[in-house]
């Protein structure tokens, strides 16, 4: 229980809350604002660094991802410096990815090369749509032109490159999909996010579906037929999914997620962030205020955190089972047991293999297929309660 969270490793999330502007199905802390004191967060971020040096020493950091918001939006030597006092604090792997989320309208060479420059060498960017009618729908400030030339300075400035998209949009059909899928791979490098439109409660999107406003969405079949066509031409294209929506050629595999899914330990750092930290031998789950201006004035006092609650062992072994059935590796069940101090339900388990939803090889539990389009049906037959 001590040692656990060495499966999976240790990674460093830092959150930039800012935006141009609020995407309507975006359900994420971002927040719009005319001005922002980029030093001030500069210090905020060095602070909380130190403060969790402390309870980590002598970890080797993994991984390190600026995510958001719009972290293209940070000054460059914020970033830096940054990713130098996490040197300085940590031992930091060999192949340390380093990733950094931009938007393809904040897009700029110079900026990149200094992103680059400073240490970055993975870059995550919100295409979303490779259509000007649906990338207006879905609120973005880019056209496609602009996201195409904005791919084209990141893939000339850092060898990993990743972009988003989201699918079952309005009114698209399987055709659509299947052309603007053809075209990203002829674009992507080595990883493609891919993910189906959810209509999330709290966001424009949400607030326009309750009244009946957003037509055109696909019905649930044609929405397990994109999944599944998403499935066949990236596998096909050599991009197969190693999580229900990532897909990535051999050893390209975003590390940083994996961490999250394998249910490793990551620090979370700025406004509504979550980390999951294993101190003296427990698992804690910590969240920060998510309001940027009280996350600052918390950071100043050195009360930061909203909450760090210990984790029970039930709390952890279910933590891993909800991470761990997303990915195509599937879950280690020895380490299922260890962490709930029992196995799985064997009769449950039997069920779900009998009828084609899980695989059971080696220790090791695997989501079929079929099982990934009922994914949450198959943890809950699994975890029942």
């Amino acid at each position: 229980m001590t040692d656990d969270w060495r499966n999976a490793g240790f990674g460093i999330y830092i959150h930039w809350p800012f935006c141009e502007a609020k995407c309507p199905y975006c359900d994420f802390n971002s927040h719009v604002s005319r001005s922002i004191d980029q030093a001030a967060w500069k210090t905020a971020y060095l602070a909380e660094l130190n403060r969790y040096a402390t309870q980590t020493q002598g970890r080797t950091v993994t991984s390190v991802f600026f995510g958001g918001g719009t972290p293209s939006l940070m000054n460059p030597d914020t970033v830096s410096e940054v990713i130098a006092e996490i040197s300085r604090l940590w031992p930091t792997a060999n192949d340390l990815e380093i990733t950094l989320e931009a938007n393809p309208g904040s897009v700029e060479a110079g900026r990149f090369l200094a992103y680059r420059n400073g240490g970055v060498s993975r870059i995550s960017m919100g295409i979303q749509a490779l259509n000007d009618a649906d990338l207006k729908r879905l609120g973005r400030l880019h056209s496609v032109s602009e996201a195409r030339a904005a791919f084209d300075v990141a893939r000339n400035t850092f060898e990993r490159v990743s972009f988003d998209l989201i699918y079952a949009r309005q009114n698209q059909t399987l055709k659509d999909w299947e052309a603007e899928l053809q075209t990203a791979l002829t674009l992507s490098i080595d990883h493609l996010s891919l993910y189906q439109l959810t209509i999330e409660d709290g966001t424009a999107f949400g607030d326009r579906y309750a009244l009946g406003g957003l037509k055109g969405l696909p019905s649930d079949d044609l929405g397990a037929d994109m999944f599944d066509l998403t499935q066949d031409v990236c596998g096909a294209a050599g991009m197969p999914a190693y999580e229900v929506s990532n897909h990535a050629r051999d050893s390209a595999q975003s590390r940083h997620n994996l961490i999250y899914w394998r249910y490793g330990d990551y620090l979370g750092i700025g406004p509504g962030a979550h980390g999951r930290l294993t101190v003296n031998g427990r698992r804690h789950a910590t969240v920060c205020y998510s309001n940027p201006k009280r996350w600052l004035d918390s950071v100043a006092a050195n009360t930061p955190e909203q909450s760090r609650d210990a984790l029970t062992a039930e709390d952890e072994a279910t933590e891993f089972l909800l991470m761990g059935l997303r990915l195509r590796e599937g879950v280690d069940l020895t380490r299922y047991t260890a962490l709930a101090g029992r196995p799985l339900d064997p009769a449950a388990l039997t069920h779900l293999t009998d009828i084609g939803m899980i695989e059971h090889l080696c220790e090791r539990l695997i989501v079929t297929d079929q099982g990934f389009k009922l994914l949450n049906s198959v943890i809950a037959a699994l975890l029942p309660g």
